[in-house]
């Protein structure tokens, strides 16, 4: 067994032990650093397909497994999702503009654990208003995290989010899409919606570990999905933002698993992409 079980409607939650939430940092150590090397390729001209096909090989000369590839028949290493694509896009053929924004979303397998985390990268032409959209919803993770502890409750990570992104800077929150607990399994229970209200929920207890991933529509919240079954579109076709972090639950500050400090120098070292900091 690997721990203790709470139940949330219904639901069974894995609580980790520390040894085991130590081996879901290496395994999302990896996942860091792969989309860090994934930030130092990107430039236009490039294809997502060039890209996907690095990252895979970088995460498996770092003795991971994708985890993403063939689940539930996903074909690709990443999700790569461009402009008004909001996630699960697949890496293709066309080549990235110096306009385009892109998250990148990867998961790794090692030693039997998951990491999971994401990004959203902008090239070095896309405009202040995008930008924006970018600066609210990374701030925005953070803001979810800092309620990721225990004795709080499920929703505190939901509504700090929502308020912020959706009340206070007037964009739209998917309500389609939800993050995930995480450990053995790439999901397990509970969801984590980028919704909610203040105090309600399943109780926070040390040792749940959840992917707090919040997916933030310039305009409209209302998605659809492509005839390939996997992609994610803003039904008004504007920009979309994402980003993740792997979480565990602890009593007193949240412990974030993965890092994006990584994927942040790498940016800083491509001339063709943009920083994206924190909202103040």
């Amino acid at each position: 067994m690997h721990g203790l079980f709470t139940n949330a409607d219904g639901k069974k939650v894995i609580h980790k032990t520390d040894a085991e939430i130590e081996k879901m940092r290496a395994s999302n150590l990896v996942v860091s650093k792969t989309l860090a090397y994934v930030a130092s390729l990107l430039k236009p001209g490039i294809t997502g397909e060039s890209v996907d096909k690095a990252a895979e090989e970088f995460i498996r000369d770092h003795n991971g497994r994708p985890a993403f590839k063939g689940y539930n028949g996903f074909p690709f290493t990443l999700c790569m999702s461009p402009n008004d694509v909001v996630v699960h896009g697949f890496p293709g053929k066309r080549e990235f503009l110096e306009t385009d924004v892109v998250s990148i979303d990867c998961g790794v397998e090692l030693d039997g654990f998951f990491g999971d985390s994401a990004f959203t990268f902008a090239f070095e032409k896309v405009e202040e208003p995008v930008m924006e959209l970018l600066r609210v919803t990374n701030t925005s993770l953070y803001k979810g995290i800092a309620q990721a502890v225990a004795g709080n409750r499920l929703e505190d990570i939901s509504f700090a989010i929502q308020n912020y992104t959706e009340r206070e800077n007037g964009y739209g929150v998917v309500r389609e899409l939800v993050g995930h607990g995480i450990g053995r399994s790439l999901h397990e229970d509970p969801e984590v919606p980028n919704y909610g209200r203040r105090g309600k929920g399943m109780l926070l207890q040390e040792g749940i570990v959840l992917a707090i991933e919040p997916m933030i529509n310039m305009g409209r919240k209302e998605v659809f999905q492509a005839n390939d079954g996997w992609t994610i579109i803003t039904r008004d076709r504007k920009p979309s933002a994402h980003y993740e972090h792997s979480v565990a639950v602890r009593k007193n500050k949240a412990d974030i698993l993965s890092d994006h400090s990584y994927v942040n120098e790498a940016i800083k070292n491509n001339p063709f992409l943009k920083e994206i900091s924190l909202k103040s």
